[in-house]
């Protein structure tokens, strides 16, 4: 009797659970043909939206070239937007539209400071190979003066992943090597997205950075996990808006058109 009784009720939960999903169902069938036959009764212009507009620019007429709305980092002339050790006049030699290392000057940054940027960089490394790893044709772009984009010779030279051109420095390998032959043009685009800290310092969201390596998406919205560090892992310090930072890696790495927009 007991084994027949709870067969029975067992018998019963399942009849219920199936009436359940019958009615649950149903009711979202119902619901969903509801709502295509409200959405025929709407006006389109409900979800129009005219105000705000987006704001109009002029985009550059070449590759590459700077939209309307960009602060021009460098122009190929002068160190206007730049400045070195210890806040003097940039040693790097322009020629030619150029800006080159010069061994030993040390770091340049920019005057102004940035959050949340579009920017547009083309670099190159030497021509004339001289080193391998993390010797060879080395600098490094650094955002908000803490985390590295790293500029590298990885079209043959060997070092490790995280640590080859267009790397978030000691955290994220690229999606694919795009690099070109040492003496050829490169281009970054990145899109970044800074940290973000309360009023008591704590992180209240990382930041994350997309780039393009000569139009080859190589950092898909990655999550920059620190400012980058030689040793050790890296901690999320609070901050404001920073300067971009190009790197003295004793290298003659050479940079031209640097174009950045404010987002």
């Amino acid at each position: 009797m007991a084994l027949r009784k709870s067969l029975f009720i067992f018998s019963g939960n399942i009849q219920s659970m199936r009436t359940t999903i019958f009615l649950t169902l149903f009711f979202v069938v119902t619901a969903l043909h509801a709502q295509y036959e409200d959405r025929n009764s709407i006006d389109p212009k409900a979800t129009e939206i005219y105000e705000p507009k987006a704001p109009k620019i002029t985009p550059g007429e070449a590759a590459g070239a700077a939209p309307s709305d960009a602060i021009v980092l460098f122009n190929g002339k002068d160190f206007s937007e730049w400045v070195g050790k210890d806040g003097a006049s940039p040693k790097w030699e322009i020629k030619d539209g150029v800006m080159t290392v010069v061994k030993g000057t040390g770091d340049i940054k920019t005057k102004r400071t940035f959050g949340d940027v579009q920017l547009h960089i083309e670099w190159r490394s030497p021509s004339v190979i001289v080193g391998e790893g993390q010797g060879r044709g080395n600098s490094g772009i650094f955002l908000q003066e803490r985390y590295e984009l790293q500029v590298l010779d990885s079209y043959e030279s060997q070092t490790y992943s995280n640590g080859q051109a267009g790397s978030i420095y000691k955290q994220h390998i690229p999606l694919v090597n795009a690099t070109k032959k040492p003496g050829e043009w490169q281009t970054y685009d990145v899109i970044y997205t800074a940290p973000r800290f309360s009023n008591n310092g704590r992180l209240v969201s990382p930041a994350y950075i997309t780039v393009l390596h000569n139009g080859v998406l190589i950092q898909n919205h990655s999550q920059i996990w620190g400012p980058t560090e030689y040793k050790g892992l890296p901690v999320y310090m609070s901050h404001d808006k920073g300067s971009i930072i190009l790197q003295d890696h004793s290298n003659p790495v050479s940079y031209r058109n640097i174009w950045i927009r404010e987002l």
